[in-house]
């Protein structure tokens, strides 16, 4: 398999590499072709490179490693949690955001008090070493109502509604039509027709010593303030506020008999719905009798 991509890299007044712009892109028998001008601009340079199915499983080893890496996450040529990431954070520079585009930190104070001399026209929106997808890549038939709360990186299959509080890290994202009003973490992956509630959260691996991706299938429902430090299955529901870590213990109720199990024992299991019952605050899961749907005439984001 070969690897073709070409872009726009932009730098510092120092030299530094700040991001890369891949308009070019052929995978396999897949194309993104926009066409790259020459460029006038000595803070900019064309960039090449040409992979092998074997890069994709190697560490990142500079900023456009990273950057291809990211764009063929978003452009749905690799599914989350495929490709080797490591190195990501260590090679990626802190920038700081703008409407103008990239900035180096290091330069941003200088551009910051021209700005305020002339025409006052420089927006900062944030400061991390990661852009919003959108600055890069239009994903097709899908909604976000807060651009700035997916960064590049991120899977977002056709029909996925992204609401304001919404928020989806790289290397995770959605697999079919989907609802958004919570939160995918890092390496975390929503099946088809699911919706993840207001509030609601998804335990990524960045943080915390948490090294297990957490998937949740097709037809589930995290209502909202609720959140998963496990895996679901198809057609699974989670009762509003009620958050499920890998250790928390569950009475698992079926044909009249019930045991106590840590959640990380059933992890992945199917059309269950877990609530906490109310007068004993203990946790249950037991058969789910309902199934979710999404409103299809809300997710047509033609």
């Amino acid at each position: 398999m070969k690897i073709q991509s070409k872009g726009i890299a932009n730098k510092s007044a120092k030299g530094e590499m700040l991001d890369v712009f891949f308009s070019y892109i052929e995978f396999e028998d897949k194309q993104i072709i926009n066409n790259i001008p020459d460029l006038k601009n000595s803070y900019q340079e064309i960039i090449e490179i040409n992979w092998s199915h074997k890069d994709l499983d190697r560490e990142i080893e500079s900023v456009s490693d990273a950057y291809l890496k990211l764009h063929l996450l978003s452009h749905k040529l690799v599914l989350p949690n495929s490709i080797n990431l490591d190195g990501l954070f260590s090679n990626l520079p802190n920038i700081v955001w703008t409407n103008q585009g990239s900035i180096s930190i290091e330069e941003i104070e200088n551009k910051l008090n021209e700005s305020k001399i002339n025409k006052n026209d420089l927006y900062i929106r944030s400061i991390d070493k990661f852009p919003c997808l959108t600055d890069y890549i239009i994903p097709k038939n899908v909604r976000i109502a807060d651009a700035r709360r997916v960064r590049l990186g991120a899977y977002l299959s056709e029909g996925t509604t992204i609401m304001h509080e919404g928020f989806v890290n790289f290397n995770a994202g959605t697999l079919g039509p989907a609802m958004i009003e919570g939160r995918i973490s890092a390496g975390v992956t929503v099946g088809k027709n699911s919706d993840i509630g207001g509030g609601a959260s998804t335990m990524g691996t960045l943080s915390g010593g948490n090294n297990t991706k957490i998937s949740i299938g097709e037809n589930c429902l995290l209502g909202a303030n609720s959140g998963i430090g496990i895996s679901l299955g198809d057609n699974c529901i989670v009762e509003a506020g009620l958050y499920i870590t890998a250790g928390t213990k569950i009475t698992l109720l079926n044909d009249d008999e019930s045991k106590l199990v840590k959640a990380s024992e059933i992890s992945g299991i199917k059309d269950m719905l877990f609530l906490r019952e109310s007068t004993t605050g203990k946790v249950i899961a037991k058969p789910n009798k309902k199934t979710s749907a999404l409103n299809k005439e809300l997710h047509n984001n033609d």
